[in-house]
C-alpha cells in the first residue's frame, strides 16, 4: 500500500516531531554530558519549524489517511498552543533537570513524543486515531511523572498514574468498541449518523456516550475523575507538572471538544445534563478543597481541577438546548481562549515554584514563601502576578479568561451559572491571595532570612518573562487572541 505524497504533507508536522525525539533518543548515549544543551537546542528547532508550517496551514481545511485525520483551524490553534507549552517546558527544564540531578536528555525525546500524541488527537477524525494519540501521549507522561529515580514520591506518582491512566484508557477503549457496533465505523462522521439515526434511546449508543465522558474526564481532571491529580502534581518533578497541567489538558479538551461535537452533536441536550453536573461539581470540589492545602503543588493541583470545571462551562454553553451558530460557536471559542490564558498562568506559577527550589528552598510548602518579598523581591513580585490572574483579578488576563467565559453563559440564557462561576471565583481568590499574604505580610524567620541566589539562568528568564507577557498583555490587550479563538471555533458553528 502507497501512502498518498499529499497525506504525508497534511501530518509534516507530527513526522518532524517524531523525527526530531528518534534522532535525539538515538544520540543521547554517545553525546558528551557538556553537549547535552545541544540536544534541548534541537528539540526547539523541530517546535520552531513546525511552528511556522502549522500557523502557514492554518486556514486550510484538508482531510487525510481516508478522513482519519482532519487538518483545521480549529487543530491547528492547539497544536500552536502545544508548541508554545512544549518550548518553555524544554527551556525551563535545561537548568532544573541539572539543579535536581536528572539531566537526561531522554527528558526532551519524551517529551516529543507526548507531544506528538497530543498533536495527533486534535487532528483526529476518528475515534481510534484519537485513542492512540491518547496513549502516545500518556506513556511518555508516567515514565516522566517517575524521572526523579531517587524519590519515592515520584516513583509513587508515577505508579498511581499509571494505574488510573491505565483504567480511564481500558474505559475510553470500551466506549469506542460500543460506538464502533452501533456504527459500524469509529471515524466522528459516521457515528454522528449512527447517533442522529438511533438516538439516546438505544441503550448501546446511551452507554457508549458515558463511557467517553468518563475516559476524557480522566483526562481534564474533572470530578469526580480527578482523584490522581493532586498526589502525581505534587510528586513529578515540577517541569513534568507544568507539562501535564498545562499540555495535556490542553489538548484533552481539544480531542473532548470534537468529539462531542461531531459525533454527538445532533444529541446535545442529552449529554449537556452529566457534563454540567461535572461542570459544577468540579468547580465546588476544586475550589473548597484547595482552600485546606498547605503544599502548593497540591493547591496549584486543586486548582487546576478547578480551573477544568471553568472551561467546562463553555462546554455547557455549546450544549445548551437552543445555542446553535454564533452562541455555540462563542462557547467553543471561550474555552479555547480560557485555556490559553490558563497555560501562561500555571506555567509562571510553577516556574517560580520551580526557581525557588533552585535557589536555595524547598519552594513547595506555603510555609517557604514566608517573607519572600523581604528576601527576593522579584521571585515575590511575579508570584503576586500569577496569583492574582488565576484569581481572575482585573487587569490582568484572567480575568478577560473568566469574563469572556461568563459572558457565553449569560447569552445562552444560563446566567445562573456565570453566578455559581462567580461566586466560586470568589472563593478562589481566598487560596490564590493568601499566598500574596504570607509573602508579603509575614516577617521571615530567623532561618529565613539569609537571602540566597536565585538561579535565573537565560532559559528560565525568557520562560518567566513569555508567562509574564502573557498574563499581562492579554489581559490589557486580547483581542488578537479571540480573534483567533473565534476564527478557529468556525467550524463548530
Amino acid at each position: 500500500m502507497t501512502i498518498p505524497l499529499a497525506d504525508l504533507v497534511t501530518i509534516l508536522p507530527e513526522m518532524i516531531v517524531v523525527f526530531a525525539a528518534c534522532v535525539l533518543l538515538v544520540l543521547d548515549p554517545i553525546t558528551p554530558p557538556s553537549k547535552k544543551d545541544w540536544l534541548a537546542w534541537m528539540s526547539l528547532g523541530a517546535l520552531v519549524v513546525c511552528f511556522f508550517i502549522t500557523g502557514a496551514t492554518m486556514n486550510d481545511r484538508v482531510f487525510a489517511f481516508s478522513d482519519l485525520v482532519v487538518v483545521d483551524a480549529y487543530a491547528s490553534f492547539w497544536k500552536l498552543l502545544l508548541y508554545l507549552v512544549s518550548g518553555l517546558t524544554i527551556l525551563l527544564s535545561m537548568t532544573y533537570l541539572k539543579e535536581e540531578g536528572i539531566d537526561l536528555a531522554e527528558f526532551y525525546g519524551l517529551i516529543l513524543l507526548s507531544l506528538t500524541g497530543m498533536m495527533v488527537m486534535v487532528s483526529g477524525a476518528d475515534l481510534l486515531v484519537i485513542y492512540l494519540g491518547i496513549e502516545l501521549m500518556s506513556i511518555p507522561l508516567y515514565i516522566m511523572a517517575g524521572f526523579k529515580r531517587f524519590e519515592a514520591r515520584s516513583i509513587e506518582a508515577s505508579a498511581k498514574y499509571f494505574i488510573l491512566g491505565s483504567f480511564s484508557s481500558g474505559i475510553l477503549l470500551y466506549g469506542i468498541s460500543l460506538l464502533y457496533g452501533a456504527a459500524g465505523s469509529t471515524r466522528l462522521a459516521d457515528i454522528a449518523v449512527a447517533v442522529d439515526a438511533r438516538g439516546l434511546e438505544d441503550p448501546l449508543v446511551l452507554i457508549a456516550m458515558m463511557l467517553l465522558i468518563v475516559g476524557f474526564g480522566f483526562k481534564v481532571a474533572a470530578v469526580p475523575f480527578h482523584m490522581w491529580t493532586p498526589d502525581v502534581y505534587q510528586g513529578a518533578p515540577t517541569s513534568v507538572t507544568i507539562f501535564m497541567a498545562v499540555a495535556s489538558k490542553a489538548a484533552s479538551f481539544g480531542a473532548f471538544l470534537r468529539v462531542l461535537l461531531e459525533a454527538f452533536g445532533g444529541v446535545k441536550p442529552n449529554w449537556n445534563g452529566p457534563i454540567l453536573v461535572i461542570c459544577i461539581g468540579t468547580l465546588v470540589l476544586g475550589n473548597i478543597v484547595a482552600v485546606v492545602q498547605t503544599n502548593i503543588k497540591r493547591m496549584l493541583a486543586y486548582s487546576s481541577i478547578a480551573h477544568a470545571g471553568y472551561a467546562l462551562v463553555g462546554l455547557v454553553v455549546v450544549g445548551w438546548a437552543g445555542t446553535e451558530g454564533a452562541v455555540a460557536s462563542r462557547g467553543v471559542s471561550s474555552v479555547m481562549l480560557y485555556l490559553a490564558i490558563y497555560s501562561f498562568m500555571t506555567l509562571g506559577a510553577f516556574s517560580i515554584v520551580a526557581i525557588l527550589r533552585r535557589g536555595g528552598l524547598e519552594g513547595e510548602e506555603l510555609e517557604d514563601f514566608t517573607g519572600l518579598s523581604k528576601r527576593h523581591k522579584g521571585a515575590a513580585f511575579l508570584m503576586l502576578l500569577f496569583m492574582v490572574s488565576l484569581a481572575g483579578i482585573p487587569p490582568t488576563a484572567g480575568f478577560i479568561a473568566k469574563l469572556y467565559l461568563f459572558m457565553a453563559a449569560v447569552d445562552a440564557g444560563l446566567a445562573w451559572l456565570a453566578v455559581v462561576g462567580l461566586v466560586f471565583a470568589a472563593v478562589s481568590a481566598f487560596f490564590y491571595l493568601r499566598v500574596v499574604m504570607v509573602m508579603y505580610m509575614r516577617e521571615p524567620s530567623a532561618t529565613q532570612e539569609i537571602e540566597t541566589r536565585l538561579a535565573l539562568t537565560p532559559t528560565t528568564t525568557v520562560v518567566l518573562a513569555c508567562a509574564v507577557a502573557g498574563v499581562v498583555l492579554l489581559g490589557i490587550y486580547p483581542s488578537p487572541l479571540i480573534s483567533v479563538t473565534t476564527f478557529a471555533a468556525i467550524p463548530f458553528r
